[in-house]
């Protein structure tokens, strides 16, 4: 999934991730994912109260009454690392309230992928996160669990630690964030922004593919490296097997769709035949 955000929002998640890559250097698996903790503090914060949101972004406020503002609520609560981050964040100007809201997740995901990549496990967790969004696809009533009650804070941390028991702690700490913090959309578009964040934090596109058969190893490196060169940038392709898929690929990444199923071709040669 693509994060959309206006162009003053993009140039301040730009400068905001900056901020945390700096903080991320020598920081080991642990400190990373403490610094993770407390930014979730602050996403949280602002996605119960829009309120608070309005009036941090607020841009007839002057900078440094919002970073006062973020100081007085959150200095006791969490790390220096963690503040300085917010903190450099709500100065700088952003499209729309929701947009601050939508790139601390993003950093707050990167700091844990941080983690993730200081312990060797940061494919492990990207794999993780794929595979759980497709048991999610086939077992409904675990979709709505997740995507239900949003006061059911102690149970949806339970179910998830249950059903994500044998991975990483990354992956597990990330679900459970994201499964009490919905902010209106659904677990599964939940799922798509950690993806999403993962990938750029490597810098890297996510592709996801429909395919009939089982791609095998070497067919997906090929897959990802048409692919890079098409959108020049790395890819990282992650396949589905969908039956209904008669034969070829369907792939989507960022915006865009390209569909090489025999479905899809025998649809637009009828339409074309429609339309003589």
């Amino acid at each position: 999934m693509a994060i959309h955000l206006g162009g003053s929002s993009r140039i301040s998640l730009a400068a905001t991730r900056d901020s945390l890559d700096k903080s991320l250097a020598g920081l080991s698996g642990d400190a990373a994912s403490a610094l993770s903790t407390d930014l979730f503090a602050v996403v949280n914060a602002l996605g119960q109260n829009v309120a608070l949101r309005r009036a941090i972004t607020d841009p007839s406020r002057h900078a440094d009454e919002k970073e006062s503002l973020l100081k007085d609520l959150f200095a006791s609560r969490i790390s220096d690392k963690a503040l300085a981050i917010a903190a450099s964040a709500v100065t700088k100007r952003w499209s729309a309230p929701s947009d601050l809201l939508i790139a601390m997740e993003q950093v707050a995901i990167q700091a844990e992928a941080g983690a993730a990549n200081s312990r060797g496990e940061l494919d492990k967790l990207e794999d993780e996160i794929f595979t759980f969004g497709r048991v999610l696809v086939t077992n409904q009533d675990l979709r709505n669990a997740l995507n239900g009650n949003p006061d059911a804070v102690a149970e949806k941390k339970a179910l998830v630690d249950q059903v994500l028991k044998g991975a990483t702690t990354s992956t597990r700490a990330l679900v459970g964030q994201v499964v009490n913090g919905l902010w209106g959309r659904s677990i599964e578009g939940a799922l798509s922004d950690i993806a999403h964040a993962t990938a750029e934090h490597r810098n890297l596109v996510v592709a996801y593919v429909q395919s009939a058969i089982e791609l095998s190893a070497d067919q997906k490196a090929k897959l990802a490296s048409a692919l890079s060169k098409q959108v020049g940038q790395a890819v990282r392709v992650n396949v589905e097997t969908n039956p209904k898929v008669v034969g070829g690929v369907s792939i989507r990444f960022r915006d865009e769709l390209i569909d090489g199923t025999v479905i899809s071709r025998m649809a637009e040669a009828s339409q074309a035949l429609a339309g003589k």
